[in-house]
């Protein structure tokens, strides 16, 4: 399972996750499981369902100007916990970047059976690291 903090300004006016198309997440994620990258939302989809992915976020809802992690306020989790009991077979989290993991312990107790790995943030605002660095760190944890 992949965790992020809150759906970008981009991906709630497209309804899609990762809809800003100089997030790192969709390529990243092609790269790892040896698949042409494509635009189209559908063929997105099928790579999660494909390799037995979800991906959902921390934040239900939260105060934000623009779409920066670091303007999160007054945040209102998703029931992650209830989502984990009705999927018993999830055995690993994978956050995308600290924030996500930083709201997930503010409101949540890990899980021992769970195994949880912070990642490098696909975010275009995080370019101290370039894609290769980013698809290095994500490929050691996420296959």
């Amino acid at each position: 399972m992949i965790l992020g903090t809150l759906p970008s300004v981009k991906s709630l006016e497209q309804q899609e996750y990762y809809a800003n198309p100089q997030n790192s997440f969709w390529k990243i994620l092609f790269t790892i499981y040896n698949m042409r990258y494509s635009p189209n939302y559908a063929m997105k989809k099928q790579l999660i369902i494909a390799n037995q992915l979800a991906v959902w976020d921390v934040c239900s809802s939260a105060k934000r100007l623009g779409s920066l992690d670091s303007a999160i306020k007054n945040e209102t989790p998703n029931n992650i916990i209830e989502l984990l009991t009705q999927n018993p077979s999830i055995e690993k989290i994978v956050f995308n970047g600290q924030k996500a993991t930083i709201l997930y312990d503010k409101y949540f107790q890990r899980i021992p059976k769970i195994k949880y790995s912070t990642l490098l943030s696909t975010s275009p605002a995080n370019a101290r690291f370039n894609f290769h660095e980013k698809l290095d760190n994500w490929r050691q944890t996420i296959k």
